[in-house]
């Protein structure tokens, strides 16, 4: 069943999230379609709290020879079905492959490229305060990174993997900053345990006492030596669909893989029933054509039994997806889906929001 997104939801307070989302349909789901985001998105950041979410920044090109980047923060209200407002992120903020997270009123965002194309990274670390829409600056990255795996988890700020400077060699580095109601409590990131696999292009989800991180790969386009623009040049990758739990005891464990290899689902999760589900992303390179292939199912991760499982499909294969849940429903918007039905590389930026009704059995 197929009908318009604009019922009206009562709820106490707004929530937020920063995304940039595409969709969804599968069991035990029905497809909402929704008017499409103030702009097309890709390679963004998102979280999401009470009844609003947000798309921060955002690296956005349907043609890779004239690319942009966004800079601003668009608001959109889960409540009225309507995008509410549009401001400025600070200008030395990353526009793209950041790493971000949330406790419901502050939003965190660490490192990241600046600029569009494959131009280089900044350590430069922010939070804003979504009630007085400031933002503040934090202690900077030790060492900046491409789209590094990042969540609040025990007091602490963590940021783990990402790519190093030359934005295609996998990072294995863990760091992590005591953060209270906005604030850094520390002058210095501390050093923690490395991950046993690097890389950028991660989910990364703290529930209880542990912190999982999932898919992800090795490798990314670099910048063409000599281009004066920056301009992106493919490099061999390696996706992969491991999962690694950090313990109480600050231990990696290794979890069971995801069905396929997955990657650029950093913000393409959330939790319900006790389960992380995540909408989309890309899988291995074509056997043949050695081109990118993009995702169309939808995951369930079960906590309790430690299983996967397919529970959907998207209308269409697209990365990058960022979800939100709320009401019973889960959102997603933006990102870049597929060629049509039967080619599943990436083509167009999109901006479409869609939602779906959720229901998981515990």
């Amino acid at each position: 069943m197929v009908r318009s997104v604009g019922g009206k939801h009562s709820f106490s307070k707004p929530i937020i999230l920063l995304l940039a989302f595409v969709a969804l349909l599968g069991i035990s789901l029905t497809r909402d379609f929704r008017s499409a985001s103030s702009s097309p998105y890709i390679s963004l950041a998102s979280s999401w709290s009470r009844d609003k979410y947000r798309i921060v920044t955002a690296n956005v090109s349907n043609n890779n020879d004239s690319p942009k980047v966004h800079s601003h923060v668009d608001v959109y209200n889960f409540s009225t079905d309507s995008w509410t407002e549009s401001f400025e992120i600070p200008k030395d903020m990353a526009n793209s492959h950041l790493g971000v997270a949330t406790d419901g009123r502050y939003i965190y965002i660490v490192t990241g490229q600046y600029g569009p194309q494959c131009r280089g990274p900044t350590a430069n670390t922010f939070v804003l305060d979504t009630e007085t829409r400031k933002w503040e600056s934090l202690p900077p990255l030790p060492a900046p990174r491409y789209a590094p795996a990042t969540q609040l988890w025990k007091g602490r700020l963590h940021v783990i993997g990402g790519s190093k400077e030359n934005r295609h060699t996998p990072g294995i580095d863990h760091w992590s900053l005591a953060v209270a109601n906005g604030k850094a409590l520390e002058k210095q990131w501390r050093t923690e345990v490395p991950i046993p696999r690097g890389g950028p292009h991660r989910a990364c989800i703290a529930v209880d006492d542990h912190l999982y991180v999932i898919g992800g790969q090795e490798g990314d386009f670099m910048a063409k030596p000599g281009s004066p623009i920056f301009k992106c040049s493919r490099r061999f990758e390696v996706v992969y669909g491991d999962v690694y739990m950090l313990d109480e005891d600050m231990k990696w464990k290794g979890l069971p893989s995801m069905p396929k290899p997955n990657s650029h689902i950093e913000c393409s999760w959330v939790i319900v029933n006790n389960s992380i589900v995540i909408v989309g992303g890309t899988t291995e390179k074509h056997p043949v054509t050695k081109r990118m292939i993009l995702v169309g199912e939808v995951f369930r991760f079960d906590l309790n039994t430690l299983t996967w499982s397919v529970i959907g499909k998207m209308p269409y294969r697209a990365k990058t997806t960022l979800a939100g849940f709320w009401d019973g429903w889960l959102y997603f918007t933006s990102g870049q889906r597929d060629r049509g039905p039967d080619n599943p590389q990436p083509r167009k930026v999109v901006g479409d929001m869609w939602r779906t009704k959720l229901r998981l059995s515990h």
